[in-house]
């Protein structure tokens, strides 16, 4: 009796103990699904291979971005900058493409045509040679004119000019077509910022679709009898200029490190009331002429004793002598930001005024919503702007944000000049700086 007691005793510790260690091992195996979640009735864990959800075929954020251009655009080497340089005059050349093969060497003479479509002209000129007309597309446009003598070339080449279309022959067919759209290509000058000058007066006549090729400095475009024209005046006043402006920039946005905001009279002792030249209001801001002692380097350690200091974007454009261009924000910024939709537009010319060598320019910040503000600013060479007092809140689109109430932009820019000269500089295909005496005698000269 005693032997079954201890026997049963026997299997009931022996049952707890089982039911105790299974309690471990459920206990242990708990956190394996403390990361258990659900979506949209799918249980989802560590060990789940994501899902995603199918996207357009579309060009990818950092595909659609990317351009040779922007380092060209975004950097500043502050360590090697000249205010003036002298590049020599290069033609800028514009040559059709895809004109086909030369026409044949016939003579035309005493040949009238009046109010006809450029194909029904041509037919009628062509008649009895070997030579058919296509119309690659719907032409309407009438001429009226007569020519008297001169090879078939010219005759075509001023009847499709008169009809506003382009033509090209190919001779195994003896076909002539006509189209509105023609391909050009552009021989650009050696110098990359009269390039990005004449790229973005380019772009400033709504022409997108430029392929440069930055190797052997060319660009092809397409478009109609009107974009021909305005890129030959483009080319035409860029290539009649005498001198060039460029301007670098940085953009920063400033937090006091205090509830106050910078207080920009302290410019005054840390620099010299004669290194702050002139000081212009805007509707918002305010903009500095001040002398070269005030630059990038000086500025950041200034505005670090008050505040940090954060590099929103880096730059430079270039504007042919009495032009505008702008500088985006954005383009070169170092990220997304509240500024990025921030433009400074730029018209300026670098003349004699009143018997002194001036740049004057017109700066104006404008946003998508409009201006924000503009200064006019009379200015000599080696001068530099410093805009101030634009308040970052200028920016913000949400009812409340965690940006402070003194937190502001700050915009500076140095003007440069570009002194484009007949005949050899003395440097091959790069530009030469003008300082010391030289710079004086460039600046003193009438």
């Amino acid at each position: 009796m005693k032997f079954v007691q201890k026997c049963l005793c026997g299997f009931i510790a022996l049952g707890v103990l089982l039911v105790c260690v299974g309690c471990t091992k459920k206990q242990q195996q708990a956190p394996l699904y403390d990361n258990i979640t659900v979506v949209d009735e799918l249980v989802i864990d560590s060990n789940s291979v994501p899902i995603f959800p199918k996207k357009a075929a579309l060009t990818t954020d950092t595909a659609r971005r990317f351009s040779i251009e922007l380092p060209k655009r975004c950097e500043v080497d502050w360590d090697n900058q000249s205010v003036v340089s002298v590049v020599p005059s290069e033609k800028i050349e514009i040559i059709r493409l895809n004109t086909g093969d030369k026409l044949p060497e016939l003579q035309v003479s005493d040949y009238e045509f009046k109010d006809l479509t450029v194909k029904r002209a041509l037919d009628k000129l062509l008649d009895g040679t070997d030579i058919s007309v296509v119309e690659d597309e719907s032409l309407y446009e009438k001429i009226t004119g007569t020519i008297s003598s001169g090879e078939l070339s010219d005759a075509v080449e001023l009847m499709t000019k008169m009809g506003r279309v382009y033509y090209s022959y190919d001779e195994s067919t003896g076909e002539l077509h006509l189209a509105h759209r023609g391909k050009w290509l552009i021989k650009m000058p050696q110098d990359e910022t009269i390039i990005m000058a004449l790229l973005d007066a380019m772009h400033g006549a709504d022409m997108r679709n430029l392929l440069v090729d930055w190797a052997d400095k060319t660009v092809v475009f397409e478009g109609n009898y009107q974009t021909e024209r305005e890129v030959a005046k483009i080319i035409a006043d860029i290539s009649g200029k005498k001198y060039m402006l460029v301007w670098d920039i940085d953009v920063y946005r400033v937090y006091p490190r205090t509830d106050n905001p910078i207080v920009w009279m302290n410019l005054l002792p840390a620099f010299g009331a004669q290194n702050v030249k002139m000081s212009i209001p805007g509707v918002v801001g305010r903009a500095l002429v001040v002398g070269p002692e005030i630059n990038t380097k000086t500025l950041q350690e200034f505005l670090g004793q008050q505040a940090n200091v954060v590099l929103v974007s880096q730059g430079t454009f270039a504007i042919p002598n009495g032009w505008q261009s702008r500088f985006d924000i954005g383009q070169c910024g170092r990220e997304e930001r509240l500024e990025t939709d921030l433009i400074i537009g730029a018209t300026g010319k670098y003349a004699d005024f009143a018997g002194r060598k001036k740049i004057d320019a017109k700066i104006v910040l404008r946003t998508s919503n409009g201006e924000l503000s503009s200064f006019n600013i009379p200015s000599t060479v080696g001068d530099n702007y410093v805009i101030v007092g634009i308040p970052t809140h200028s920016f913000v689109t949400t009812p409340e944000t965690l940006v402070s109430p003194f937190a502001e932009l700050v915009v500076f820019m140095s003007p440069r000049i570009i002194s484009i000269v007949d005949g050899p500089t003395g440097h091959d295909d790069n530009a030469t700086d003008l300082v010391g005496d030289a710079l004086r005698d460039f600046l003193s000269e009438e």
